[in-house]
C-alpha cells in the first residue's frame, strides 16, 4: 500500500521554524519527485518546493527562496521541508505528493496541478503574530 505522511507541523510564533516530514512507504523511493505544497483557507493550492530523490534537484517558488529548504533521506524513505523565519501568511495546511518520473526533476513537477501520483493528508502550520 502506498502512503504518504505528513508530519511537525505545529502553532509556531512567527519567526519561528519548524521542519515538516513526508515520509512514503509502498513505492520506489529514488524513483520519484516529491513536492510539497499548501493551501490557506480560502485560497487555492500552491506549489512550494520539489525535489527528485533520485539526484537530488530542488526548484522552490520565488516568494519562498531563502526561507524554505527541501531535502531527503533515501535511507529513512522521507523528504523533509525546513521553514525558518516563519510568517503568519505561512498559515495553512502543507501537503507532499509523489510522482514516478522517468526524465529527472522540472519546474512543472512544483505546480499543484502537476498529475501527481499520490497526495499525503496534509499537516497544519499555524503561525501566530
Amino acid at each position: 500500500e502506498v502512503q504518504l505522511v505528513e508530519s511537525g507541523g505545529g502553532l509556531v510564533q512567527a519567526g519561528g521554524s519548524l521542519r515538516l516530514s513526508c515520509a512514503a512507504s509502498g513505492f520506489t523511493f529514488d524513483d520519484y519527485a516529491i513536492g510539497w505544497f499548501r493551501q490557506a483557507p480560502g485560497k487555492e493550492r500552491e506549489g512550494i518546493s520539489c525535489i527528485y530523490n533520485n539526484d537530488g534537484n530542488t526548484y522552490y517558488k520565488d516568494s519562498v527562496k531563502g526561507r524554505f529548504t527541501i531535502f531527503s533521506d533515501s535511507a529513512k524513505n522521507t523528504v523533509y521541508l525546513q521553514i525558518n523565519s516563519l510568517k503568519p501568511e505561512d498559515t495553512a495546511v502543507y501537503y507532499c505528493a509523489a510522482v514516478r518520473s522517468y526524465s529527472g526533476l522540472h519546474y512543472s513537477m512544483c505546480n499543484p496541478t502537476y498529475d501527481y501520483d499520490y497526495w499525503g493528508q496534509g499537516t497544519q502550520v499555524t503561525v501566530s503574530s
